[in-house]
């Protein structure tokens, strides 16, 4: 192959995915998926596909299993499960909160698995231009495609269960397997297929982010309502009176006075910082990005409370708290992007 030609081969390979990212980066105007996130998701697509060729290699040693077959029917299952990893550990983590986010992140891991694919058969096989058309506009879109799938109906599933088990995962990772599968027959030409899916993956995905744009504006206007108010209820001159003082004279017979001061500490603090965080998220979608606040001291001073209230104090309190996934989702946001408090020379914070 001519120099010129294994550059052409190389840009068809690599350009039409990470364009397609870029674009659902610029899509997303709440940016809440950072560049360093999404470039750390792009070497752990990278880091599966490897991870996939070792597995591969084992079993087609271990059972004889052919080529075709293999890549028809267990090789969909072990990429996919394998690239889904990181996002799932992502939303485990609360780490993201939205199906913006989720495509997003799901379609950099296997913008990063197709990547190092493309690259490896680009190194070790001399494929004609048609095989690149293929690879670069129809396999590498798949792979990002699929996963940010498994990113959607996970979060669908767990909006509804609230947490992250086999019943959540299996769907939709079912799902991207099934689509892997059948794009690995190849049941229609190769080019047609590849076409095909350049060209529903990304209305699918921008469906997808109008679906939750109007989610996330939703979440934000209720939920900074409901803020709003425990914030007045926690001013009132009649504080006894409000849902929040009969709530905790209900707990008074329960729990030391100090316990009690302690809840009205933490109830305030935890919903300041809960305003702060969708402030913050609406300011983004607005075009402005504020000078991040050094909230260290806060986020200290509010795992403290909740290490001396307790799980047990802490879940007597949900009725009062917003504290959801998604609540969870943008404090840990809002914790991440806070600096850290300057220290001086003996280790103590300035």
């Amino acid at each position: 192959m001519t120099p010129s030609g294994w550059v052409i081969n190389g840009f068809i390979a690599i350009a039409p995915v990470l364009a397609m990212l870029m674009t659902l980066r610029l899509l997303d105007s709440f940016k809440l998926v950072s560049l360093p996130l999404l470039l750390w998701m792009l070497f752990w697509g990278g880091a599966s596909a490897i991870a996939s060729y070792g597995v591969g290699i084992a079993i087609q040693s271990q059972t004889a299993m052919e080529f075709t077959m293999y890549s028809r029917y267990c090789a969909p299952l072990i990429e996919e499960t394998l690239k889904a990893a990181p996002l799932l550990w992502l939303i485990q983590r609360h780490r993201i909160g939205f199906a913006i986010d989720a495509a997003i992140v799901g379609f950099a891991l296997g913008a990063g698995f197709a990547l190092v694919e493309n690259s490896y058969y680009l190194l070790n096989n001399s494929l004609n231009l048609g095989v690149w058309l293929v690879r670069g506009f129809g396999t590498a879109v798949m792979h990002g495609g699929v996963t940010a799938i498994v990113g959607i109906t996970v979060l669908a599933a767990i909006d509804q269960r609230q947490r992250l088990t086999v019943a959540v995962v299996a769907p939709g990772l079912l799902i991207a397997t099934v689509i892997h599968s059948v794009f690995n027959h190849f049941f229609l030409a190769p080019l047609i297929s590849a076409l095909a899916v350049f060209w529903v993956v990304p209305l699918f995905l921008v469906w997808t982010f109008k679906r939750s744009t109007q989610t996330l504006n939703a979440w934000l206007e209720d939920d900074f309502e409901g803020d709003m108010a425990l914030i007045e209820q926690l001013d009132s001159n009649t504080f006894n009176d409000t849902r929040v003082g009969q709530f905790l004279t209900s707990l008074r017979a329960h729990y030391d006075p100090m316990v009690i001061v302690d809840i009205l500490c933490y109830l305030r603090l935890y919903t300041e910082l809960s305003m702060r965080a969708k402030g913050l998220i609406i300011m983004r979608e607005q075009g402005f990005q504020p000078p991040p606040a050094n909230l260290s001291g806060h986020f200290t001073e509010l795992r403290h409370l909740e290490t001396q209230l307790g799980k047990a104090v802490l879940l007597s309190l949900a009725p009062l708290l917003q504290s959801n996934r998604r609540d969870l989702w943008h404090l840990k946001m809002l914790e991440q992007e806070s600096p850290a408090a300057p220290t001086g020379a003996n280790g103590s914070q300035k």
